[in-house]
Parts: structure tokens; sequence; C-alpha cells
């Protein structure tokens, strides 16, 4: 199948990259710059990866959602939040209906270059704090994408039923290169250790087993996972 690639630069979407490259033929890569406090980290590795894969990339910028979306995780935000990513505080990182913003552009994109796939890498951590990667609205989206396109453009979540420490593990073994991925959300020199997408890294390479390349500024204890979490 002819696929199109949502990736960010980060662990999950490089690992969707090398993933997709085995399974289809990847047409094109497609990243947004939404006015994060990361994205100037973030989408260099995209773009790296995608040069060393020979594949198209694409980057969108969607600034409107810095000016008129409320989040800390954008650059006019309030400060991100330390500790789990499934504490309530990262609701704060929260952009809202960011995801069916970029797949409606990417399916749109998909269907122009003849792709019948869109590839995203939402796994099974993020459905605690963020609505948008939960199975209703991806099955919603999914729907609406094939009814909204000619060509029927399907979903694919490769990663839906995993979690981050399985992402690790399957990038491991497609020679996906960490060193060359971003997820801190403060967007500083280096990870910072600290913030839930951190946390979040740090545990999903100690689940895997495999040795964590990431540089971080501190590596304080890992919190623990709050009470009432759901599975």
């Amino acid at each position: 199948m002819k696929v199109v690639v949502l990736c960010s630069g980060g662990m999950d979407s490089v690992t969707a990259l090398y993933w997709a490259r085995t399974e289809h033929e990847v047409v094109a890569a497609i990243s947004f710059d939404y006015g994060s406090k990361h994205n100037h980290r973030e989408l260099p590795y995209a773009a790296e990866h995608c040069a060393s894969l020979g594949l198209r990339h694409e980057v969108v910028p969607l600034l409107f959602m810095e000016r008129l979306f409320a989040s800390n995780l954008l650059s006019g935000g309030g400060e991100i939040p330390d500790g789990h990513y499934e504490e309530s505080t990262m609701k704060q990182t929260v952009v809202p209906f960011r995801n069916a913003i970029m797949l409606s552009i990417a399916a749109g994109f998909a269907e122009s270059v003849d792709a019948e796939g869109l590839v995203i890498a939402a796994h099974g951590g993020d459905h605690a704090i963020y609505p948008d990667c939960r199975e209703a609205f991806m099955a919603a989206m999914g729907e609406a994408m094939k009814a909204g396109t000619y060509a029927g453009v399907r979903l694919l979540r490769p990663f839906i039923a995993m979690n981050k420490g399985g992402i690790a593990m399957l990038g491991s073994g497609l020679g996906v290169d960490f060193r060359k991925t971003w997820s801190c959300y403060k967007g500083g020199a280096v990870h910072c250790g600290r913030c839930g997408t951190c946390v979040e890294r740090r545990e999903a390479f100690l689940v895997a087993g495999i040795p964590d390349p990431t540089d971080y500024a501190a590596l304080d204890p890992l919190p623990p996972r709050p009470s009432g979490a759901q599975g």
C-alpha cells in the first residue's frame, strides 16, 4: 500500500516511519510546525531521517494554533509540568483537537499524492491524557477519512495497542538511531529528564531493556505512576 507517514521527529513517529518502509511503500512524510516549545528540536530530526531514507518530506506551518489555542505546550503558554506522564497536570500540555487538524490536512495530502493510507504513531500510553489519541476518536477519524476521500484513505495505527517500551524495542530492531529523536516538551539544549515526556522516554528504554542513548539534564528517580491511572 502507498502511504504517507506523520513524522514529528519524536521516537514514536520516527519508528513508525521505519516500520512503514518495511510494510508499505512510503510516498512521503509530513510534519507540522504548530508553534510548540519543542518544534525546533523535533523537526530537524524528522528531516534528517527522511533525507537518509531518500523520502519526500513536507513541513506544514500551523502557526495559527500558537495564536488561537490555549496550551502550555505552545510557545506562548505556561510552564511544562514535571512528573509522571499520566499525572493530571499533563493535561496542561494538550493542544485542543490537534490530531484532528493534522490528520485532516495529512489526509488531503495523502490523496493528492495517490497514497491509500496514512500512518500515525499514536500508542497505548497516549490514551490516559490525550483525548484525540483514544480509540473512539481514532476510529471516528478513520471513518471520516475513508468517507471523505475518493481513494478511501485508510488511517493506519500500528502502535495503538502498544506501549512506548514496545515501540523502543521495535525501533531498535529496525535500526532506528534514537539519539536522533526528540521527546522533551521543554525544548531546551538537552532533554530535561523530568517532564512527562522525558519520564515516558526514560521508562520506555528501561521497559525495553535496551540502553538509553539520550543526554538528560537530570536523572532523578522516575516518579511513580499516579494512583487511579488507567491501564
